[in-house]
């Protein structure tokens, strides 16, 4: 591809740094990026992109949102940390303000996604034992195939790619996988009476933006009350109004019985994660028996919440639904015979790719690249289009028009 081979002096020496230092856990898109406004990036030279990955919908509110760095600002320069031995005047403020705002009784503070999966995967089997009368070390865990829940050794113990999974074994036990968006196969795993939770994205992100029939959800959540099992939605990517809803789950009224929120939390500023749930769930983990140093810090407190309240006050998830839907139907109308799909909702979107070429999603995010946007494939032939969720109109059809010049590379 003529991007490879046009590659400057500045990019080919970040990038052989990296190559020759940093770990090779990571293939990018060759491009090094400095600067971020909105939905803009810019690279060492000085190119202008549209974003649309949004550091895995950790950016929702778009690259160094003012309102969100003038509080980081603020609080990092007064206190960032005092570990869990002590108070701080922010925590309190910001478990009532985040209880409040999703309607739960709790929060236990996290950093990263995969600390707050780990975290609800504790609770859920604490409250199994402790609850619900599990025989000790007998409670499982009920987990859908294509899933993405991080890369931990416990959450890798019940991924399906092979790629998570291959020579890091052994693998924890207590999770029972079937197949995504199939309540029949639900329906036959909860009649193990060991069963504590089921855990679900959702939409499937990391697999390719699989979006589930209607209805999935909502029958899902019906199934694990009746079977008193507890409901555990990862809503780490899907949350916080990245598909037109504060949470994909509001699209079918599921309340879930714990739920996983990061990324977009802090805005892209720095980790912070979350896990909420009522007092029957929470309060099976008493003091000593889980934490985090860095969990709950002033710094992330004061930021989530500014992120949280920023959504709200732009109508983020509003402009999502009707930017994601002209995406969509902008994309379809393209006709282009090198799309064989489209689906997503909100701002989570992604494109199936129909090529003779194994490397054509490749290829063509690397055309993508060279024409001012940034996207990168997942799982070979898919691509996954998330810009931030202040993208506007005319942005999206400037994308849109970018998308369709580079389509031609693959003619």
């Amino acid at each position: 591809m003529q991007s490879i081979i046009n590659m400057s002096a500045k990019t080919q020496h970040y990038l052989e740094l990296e190559e020759q230092y940093g770990a090779h856990n990571y293939h990018p898109i060759p491009v090094v990026l400095t600067k971020g406004e909105g939905v803009f990036v810019w690279d060492v030279d000085g190119k202008r992109y549209y974003d649309f990955l949004s550091g895995y919908s950790a950016v929702n509110q778009g690259h160094c949102h003012p309102v969100i760095v003038k509080a980081f600002i603020e609080q990092s320069q007064n206190l960032t940390l005092t570990s869990r031995a002590f108070h701080s005047d922010l925590l309190g403020d910001y478990a009532k303000y985040i209880t409040d705002y999703f309607g739960y009784d709790k929060v236990l503070p996290m950093n990263t996604g995969v600390e707050a999966v780990e975290t609800a995967i504790k609770l859920c089997r604490k409250w199994a034992y402790e609850v619900k009368g599990v025989d000790s070390n007998k409670a499982t865990i009920i987990v859908c195939e294509g899933n993405f829940h991080g890369r931990t050794t416990g959450v890798i113990s019940f991924s399906s790619d092979p790629s998570s999974t291959t020579n890091f074994g052994p693998y924890l036990p207590g999770f029972e996988i079937i197949p995504y968006n199939d309540i029949a196969a639900l329906e036959k795993a909860l009649h193990n009476k060991n069963i504590a939770g089921f855990l679900v994205e959702p939409i499937q992100g990391e697999a390719g933006v699989v979006v589930p029939d209607k209805g999935y959800l909502a029958k899902a959540r019906q199934l694990c009350k009746e079977a008193n099992v507890l409901f555990l939605a990862d809503e780490i990517q899907t949350g916080l109004c990245r598909t037109g809803k504060m949470l994909a789950c509001d699209h079918e009224n599921v309340r879930p019985d714990i739920l996983i929120l990061g990324k977009a939390l802090a805005g892209g500023m720095m980790p912070v994660s979350a896990v909420l749930a009522d007092d029957e769930i929470m309060l099976t983990i008493k003091p000593g028996e889980h934490g985090s140093t860095y969990g709950g810090n002033p710094l992330a407190c004061k930021t989530a919440m500014t992120a949280l309240q920023v959504m709200k006050d732009e109508k983020m998830a509003e402009n999502a639904e009707a930017m994601g839907l002209l995406l969509r139907t902008e994309l379809s109308n393209l006709h282009s015979k090198h799309i064989s799909l489209i689906r997503g909702k909100g701002l989570l979107n992604a494109i199936v790719i129909q090529h003779s070429n194994k490397d054509a999603a490749w290829d063509l995010c690397l055309q993508l690249k060279e024409n001012g946007l940034l996207a990168k494939p997942t799982h070979g032939d898919k691509i996954r289009f998330a810009p931030p969720l202040v993208i506007s109109k005319e942005q999206v059809m400037e994308c849109v028009s970018i998308i369709d010049r580079s389509l031609h590379c693959l003619d």
